[in-house]
């Protein structure tokens, strides 16, 4: 009697994840930039740290206005489509910098960045959720999470040896081409799992058997249509709340290394500018090491048979509490310390970063996007807010106010989770 033996899932999936992970470098590349090139563009234009604050805080005033409608385009445009032309605006936009003379023409590309960034966040988690099974799904998350530290962490001395050879606007007209590149090279190469030619069908089921919901975008007819209920939907659960409370918590810490940290270590610590460049990236790898920690830590619990209880919250909360250490940093004159503290606070940042896992979890499953969206929103204020209060907070002389308040949002952080979300399972779809 011949069996033939069982087909071998395909892993296509990973090389899908490995186009989110660069996109996701370049995503904070061009978020990132203006941090380096922060010291120059102020000595240059003669701006104080109030009007730098403004700066650094216009990304954040479009992307977290945009994240709604920006899921909503995610439930409604194939993701093949709609990021490359995102990608190619918003790359647009950072070589525009680069001819920037006032603090209105710098703040109008940094709202223009955050308009056409908006959507991909969400997107990322709806092309993860359409390709990687429950059970893989925090490891993906964590990695394709991982590129904006890992990519932070080694881009940031390149971008200031950039920015020291070809000047801070030198700085921006590399990085708005290399989005564009890549942008063209996402057409081409990036594929739904129902049209990807080297996924058989072995790996499909593997996908939809453990929750990958592969269907969500296979044709025009199947797709969303927007109602206000929908959007009501995200704004009424409790969870979800906590989720929503723990991003803007998550993001205030991520959005001072995103800004604040170089200048931190040159005006405030006295770091040499290339020195500082090296230094900065230490809790950028310290937050990469705690993301892939949490992520595949995470799933590993769960394929043990943890509750989700246990398995997704537990990282979470050891970083939210980890992230509040920050405050150690205002105890000492030691440039290690300070490091020190700043890289634990990071790693606890880092195993906090799997949160777009809850929105796979929670959310109804035609509103993936829609609550993605949602989330990120309000992760995004922080983006707005945490810039305008440290420039407020920050005296020519002290930073500490400013790391005390983010010590405190941190552990705001930790009782959201704590209190909340409760039980970890899937909103019923009420449509």
């Amino acid at each position: 009697m011949n069996t033939k033996p069982p087909v071998r899932p395909t892993r296509k999936r990973y090389q899908i994840l490995a186009l989110i992970f660069v996109t996701v470098v370049i995503n904070y590349m061009d978020r990132s930039n203006i941090s380096v090139a922060a010291f120059a563009i102020s000595d240059e234009l003669g701006l104080t740290t109030v009007q730098m604050g403004l700066i650094f805080s216009a990304f954040a005033w479009t992307y977290s206005a945009l994240q709604i409608p920006g899921g909503i385009l995610v439930d409604q445009i194939r993701p093949r489509i709609l990021y490359p032309a995102i990608m190619i605006l918003w790359s647009v936009a950072t070589l525009v910098q680069g001819f920037a003379n006032s603090i209105a023409a710098l703040v109008g590309c940094r709202a223009a960045i955050g308009v056409f960034e908006a959507p991909s966040y969400p997107a990322n988690n709806k092309i993860v959720t359409s390709w990687f099974p429950e059970k893989e799904r925090a490891s993906a998350i964590a990695i394709y999470t991982s590129g904006q530290f890992i990519g932070l962490a080694f881009l940031t001395p390149a971008l200031i040896l950039i920015q020291t050879y070809l000047g801070w606007r030198g700085l921006f007209f590399i990085s708005g081409a290399i989005g564009i590149f890549w942008a063209v090279a996402w057409y081409f190469l990036y594929r739904s799992p129902q049209e990807h030619r080297g996924v058989n069908r072995a790996e499909l089921e593997l996908i939809a058997a453990d929750g990958g919901l592969i269907e969500t975008s296979v044709t025009d007819e199947e797709r969303n249509t927007f109602s206000w209920k929908d959007l009501g939907e995200a704004f009424i659960h409790r969870k979800l709340w906590g989720v929503y409370l723990g991003q803007f918590c998550l993001g205030s810490l991520f959005i001072f290394f995103l800004t604040w940290f170089p200048t931190y270590l040159v005006k405030y610590r006295g770091l040499d500018f290339i020195k500082s460049g090296f230094l900065a990236s230490v809790p950028f790898l310290a937050a990469f090491v705690g993301v892939l920690l949490s992520g595949f830590t995470s799933d590993a619990l769960v394929r043990k048979g943890y509750t989700p209880e246990i398995a997704r919250k537990a990282p979470i909360l050891i970083g939210m509490l980890l992230s509040v250490s920050i405050i150690g940093a205002n105890y000492t004159d030691s440039t290690f310390w300070v490091i020190f503290f700043l890289s634990v606070a990071f790693f606890g940042n880092g195993l906090a970063s799997i949160a777009w896992v809850f929105i796979s979890l929670l959310a109804p499953r035609r509103l993936i996007g829609l609550i993605g969206g949602v989330f990120n929103f309000i992760g995004g204020l922080a983006a707005a807010l945490t810039p305008i209060v440290i420039g407020y907070l920050v005296t020519d002389s002290s930073f500490e106010p400013a790391l005390f308040y983010i010590g405190a949002i941190a552990f705001l952080g930790f009782c959201s989770y704590l209190f909340l979300i409760g039980k970890v399972e899937r909103i019923a779809d009420r449509k």
